[in-house]
């Protein structure tokens, strides 16, 4: 009932919230992912997306239909492998921050591993700055990792990224923290060359708010340990907010922090023997997209 190219051009408005991202992704032009689109949700009978000048948002049915494009477009490619008989082998090097420890990632793993059981698959869990600069040693095939919105200029990574989605960083803390604005901002920060702590300094720099470190930590849960214990804020990405954490009011008085957005980045030796696990992976990742944010 429902074309398998139209869900899939369905998912990347849904995780991208643009037609004109979406497009970019899957290299079509923008009629062509709206005419998918109409045709889909001719099929379905509902509207998938409220849509004005200004924004794209998913319906309640776009909602439904995200869990059912998904399982529809696993077991397609799963039965597709089957009968063509190809199956993937080779050496996979993936890095992913450690912000989607606390998401499903670990399920679109464990699925990419069953269906491609003949595939070395090593998994590096680091700080995004940091996997910018292993991908560009040579030492990681494929990375998930945050970066900043927009053309890039000066940084090697941009040309190849893949969006998956785009959020906003915010400010997030205890319920029960309260800033004074005569005292410097506490901070609980990633050390460099950490994306989020670069912004939040700089953030608090055009502000010119005076601020501290309260603590440094290379681990997510360390950072996350520290700021429920009321030590400072921290800026992390809006969608995937660690339970008991919350987002900051207004009348802390903190600096917006702009957008970010989640990448999958192919290394230079792509059209190595890595490249076909390379880009099994990320289909299945961009198909799962919406399980990497925090339900």
């Amino acid at each position: 009932m429902f074309d398998p190219v139209q869900l899939r051009t369905f998912l990347a408005v849904a995780q991208t919230l643009s037609f004109t991202q979406a497009a970019h992704r899957l290299g079509l032009r923008q009629s062509t992912v709206s005419q998918h689109v109409r045709k889909l949700e001719a099929a379905a009978g509902r509207r998938l997306f409220s849509r004005d000048t200004h924004a794209v948002d998913l319906t309640e049915d776009g909602e439904a239909m995200l869990g059912f494009a998904r399982t529809i477009l696993e077991a397609n490619e799963r039965a597709a492998g089957f009968f063509t008989g190809t199956r993937l082998r080779g050496r996979l090097r993936f890095g992913a921050s450690e912000d989607f420890v606390l998401t499903r990632m670990p399920e679109v793993l464990e699925e990419f591993r069953r269906d491609h059981p003949e595939v070395d698959l090593e998994l590096t869990v680091e700080l995004s700055g940091t996997l910018h600069e292993l991908l560009a040693a040579g030492r990681l095939d494929l990375v998930l990792a945050k970066r900043r919105p927009g053309p890039a200029r000066g940084r090697p990574e941009a040309p190849t990224g893949r969006l998956v989605w785009r959020d906003r960083l915010v400010w997030v803390g205890t319920d029960r923290l309260r800033l004074d604005a005569r005292r410097p901002v506490p901070l609980v920060v990633f050390p460099p060359p950490a994306v989020t702590r670069a912004r939040a300094l700089e953030a608090l720099e055009r502000q010119g708010r005076d601020w501290r470190i309260a603590c440094t930590s290379g681990s997510l849960n360390g950072l996350i340990a520290a700021t429920r214990a009321g030590l400072g804020v921290m800026a992390h990405s809006l969608g995937m907010i660690p339970p008991g954490l919350v987002r900051m009011p207004s009348r802390a008085g903190l600096p917006d922090l702009g957008g970010v957005d989640f990448v999958l980045l192919y290394g230079d030796e792509r059209e190595g023997a890595a490249r076909g696990p390379a880009d099994a992976l990320a289909e299945a990742i961009l198909a799962g997209g919406d399980r990497l944010q925090l339900p």
